[in-house]
């Protein structure tokens, strides 16, 4: 296993977690009494929103700063709704029901979330070119070398318990979101605790050896509210020789004052695992073992991450809003190349941080934010050769990292007539590199970037209850580390020669985005949007070691999502996500055209609610259909189609007083078929998964 290097960073301790609590409830009673007409202490109040995957309720046209408020397509995930899902293992299934998004972790250990949305998969499997925020907080990480690319998100130190809602906007529409908000931009907002968020404790038992033990305690002491959840996590996989062992560890305190509320969170996430890598589908077909570890040899990989957040939010549209943030990110992942072999990738990173800015209100007719952030990523990126699990000297990349990256925004909505809003944004970011390239000194460089992307739309209420809506958004992605300052080929340190690529601008996307939002009567709710997307300037590899920013891609695609909802018994949905093209306008010679990304994505369920005896019953059945996801094999290359894949989910709860028992079934019924799959030359390559994965719970409130 790896072995990290320790850097400083303020660790949580009890004892100062007990002092933060203090402070903020000092601090609380002493701005309580100054200020005049200050708004009284409470938690938030709790909502139901029966159709949560709404696009912003009746109220569209009002102007905001929120997601809800966009000219855009934008689905909203709130609390109830994660908890008629089958989480799992695996936090990306909150999106499971998300119309066009294929999110998933790789089925290889604690590697990331991927996160594919309207024909985006350069970095799929980990979540890149989709911007994350939680609680102001980027998380895509530049530049990761732990065996994930460039601006993957790894939000395995996150439980379904931690979250309060999440937004997940479609196109780069939003200015309040920078580097990786390209596909799109997801918004995760913590839970708080007080007497909205009921303490609890839980079990839970799934097949091959899953256990989970979680603990969630919420509590009000004097004017502040408290809200701690620890987690355990223990799994055997259905591959020979995959193993998981995770722990989290939560604690936010949040407070009012005045007219906003502060919240200071600590969390603590440690994982260590062993994947299975992945197998030949033509080797599949002809008897291998779907339970068989890729060359006899698993993979393995473990992860520590720690964050200490403060944020400060207006309580309504106008005020000001902060959050600063350290985080300690630690994090490896070796892949399996051979019978004795593992690419061995690392990221030991301190991350510090900062947001600001202030929205002011026009009435009711206009709103404007302003704002800016900035962000320091300081460490060690490098990927080594192992042979027979020892390092040796050679190394495919070892970089010495200190990125800055600063951000300026401006965003805002003016209502023209009650039936028209127009919305505007402007961002301006900077890139401050300075990469030492340890394998290949002479490649080490600073690098100076800039990037200006501005966003414009527009609704039009055509009539009560249908919404029509069109943006133009620029987004962007800043250059890898990798692609400023080249390594070469596998090699030791200190060689000579190398190339710098420090003239390379960061990649732009331009988004279309038409789309309408129809509400009738009995709870019927119709959505669809056709988008264009362009990109003039793909960074690609024009030569051994070059890269350029000269590549043109192109995608296309529409969305469909229907909702019904007419009362509390019964909802259903159903969505189709449809990628028209999704492709390299100017492919290299020799290489495939088509992204791999599914052409049709279909997704459907429902739920029935109903008293049953003595307590209650929640019925939940989805079902998931991804197809024509192509990929090329074969000298010369031959374009193949991944097979179908199919899932069926059903998750059933039954509330009998302060107990809760859960229990869900996920049949996967295609032979070989996979979620996760990769085109190599010699074929398909795949993750094999369970046709039938089954877990039960208990919670017991108090």
């Amino acid at each position: 296993m790896s072995s990290f290097t320790r850097f400083p960073l303020p660790h949580v301790s009890g004892k100062a977690i007990a002092r933060a609590a203090a402070a903020l409830a000092a601090g609380a009673d002493a701005m309580a009494h100054a200020e005049t007409g200050a708004l009284a202490l409470a938690p938030a109040p709790v909502v139901e929103i029966r159709a949560s995957r709404d696009n912003g309720g009746p109220d569209r046209m009002a102007v905001g700063t929120g997601a809800a408020a966009l000219p855009g397509t934008v689905t909203t995930i709130t609390a109830d709704e994660i908890a008629t899902l089958p989480v799992g293992r695996d936090i990306s299934n909150i999106f499971m029901r998300v119309p066009g998004v294929v999110a998933n972790n790789i089925d290889q250990g604690d590697t990331g979330n991927g996160f594919r949305m309207r024909g985006f998969a350069t970095q799929g499997t980990h979540g890149a070119d989709t911007a994350i925020y939680i609680d102001g907080v980027p998380q895509n990480i530049p530049s990761s070398q732990g065996g994930a690319g460039h601006g993957p998100a790894f939000l395995e130190w996150m439980t379904a318990d931690m979250i309060d809602t999440v937004d997940v906007v479609k196109g780069p529409v939003s200015a309040l979101y920078g580097d990786q908000n390209r596909a799109g931009s997801i918004t995760i907002t913590t839970r708080e605790g007080g007497s909205a968020t009921p303490s609890s404790a839980a079990v839970t038992l799934s097949s091959y050896g899953g256990r989970r033990a979680s603990l969630l305690l919420s509590g009000e002491y004097g004017a502040v509210r408290s809200l701690l959840v620890a987690d355990r996590f223990r799994m055997n996989g259905f591959r020979h020789g995959a193993t998981n062992d995770r722990a989290n560890l939560f604690w936010k305190l949040s407070t009012t004052i005045g007219t906003g509320v502060y919240s200071l969170r600590a969390s603590y996430y440690r994982s260590d695992y062993t994947g299975a890598g992945y197998l030949s589908l033509p080797a599949l077909e002809a008897g291998l073992d779907p339970h068989a570890t890729q060359y006899g040899l698993p993979g393995f990989g473990d992860a520590q991450r720690r964050s200490l957040v403060f944020n400060r939010r207006a309580i309504g549209a106008a005020g000001w809003f902060a959050t600063v943030y350290a985080e300690d990110f630690e994090r490896s992942r070796a892949i399996t190349t051979s019978t004795t072999q593992h690419t061995f990738g690392l990221d030991d990173r301190r991350m510090y941080g900062a947001r600001a800015g202030n929205t002011w209100t026009f009435g009711d007719s206009a709103i404007l934010t302003a704002g800016l952030e900035t962000r320091s990523d300081r460490g060690d990126a490098l990927r080594q050769q192992y042979q027979r699990l020892q390092p040796t000297p050679n190394y495919v990349n070892n970089q010495d990292l200190d990125l800055l990256a600063h951000g300026v925004f401006m965003q805002g909505q003016y209502r023209v007539a009650p039936t028209v809003k127009l919305h505007g944004g402007l961002r301006y970011d900077r890139f401050d590199y300075d990469i030492v390239n340890r394998k290949l000194p002479a490649a080490s460089t600073a690098y100076r970037g800039s990037a200006l992307t501005p966003k414009y739309g527009a609704i039009w209420s055509v009539r009560q209850g249908v919404d029509v809506f069109a943006n133009v958004a620029q987004g962007l992605r800043s250059p890898a580390a990798e692609q400023i300052s080249s390594s070469g080929s596998l090699g030791p340190l200190g060689a000579p020669g190398g190339r710098i690529n420090a003239g390379i601008d960061p990649s732009k996307v331009r988004s279309h985005d038409v789309g309408i939002d129809v509400r009738r009567a009995g709870g019927w709710h119709l959505a669809a949007a056709v988008y264009r997307i362009t990109n003039d300037d793909e960074i690609v590899n024009t030569a051994p070691d070059v890269f350029a920013a000269s590549g043109r891609t192109s995608r296309q695609g529409f969305e469909l999502d229907a909702h019904y909802a007419p009362g509390r018994t019964f909802n259903a949905y159903l969505s189709y996500g449809r990628i028209l093209r999704a492709r390299l306008d100017n492919p290299a010679p020799g290489t495939g055209a088509l992204l791999s990304v599914p052409a049709n994505t279909w997704k459907a369920g429902m739920q029935y609610r109903q008293q049953a005896g003595p307590g209650r019953l929640t019925v939940n059945g989805d079902v998931y259909l991804t197809s024509r996801n192509p990929y090329y094999m074969g000298t010369p290359l031959v374009r193949r189609d991944m097979p179908t894949f199919v899932r069926y989910s059903v998750k059933g709860a039954y509330d009998l007083g302060k107990l809760q028992g859960t229990l869900a079934v996920t049949l996967q019924p295609h032979k070989f078929a996979s979620d996760i799959a990769y085109g190599t030359a010699t074929g398909l390559v795949v993750s094999t998964v369970p046709r039938t994965q089954v877990e039960a719970g208990l919670r017991y409130f108090f």
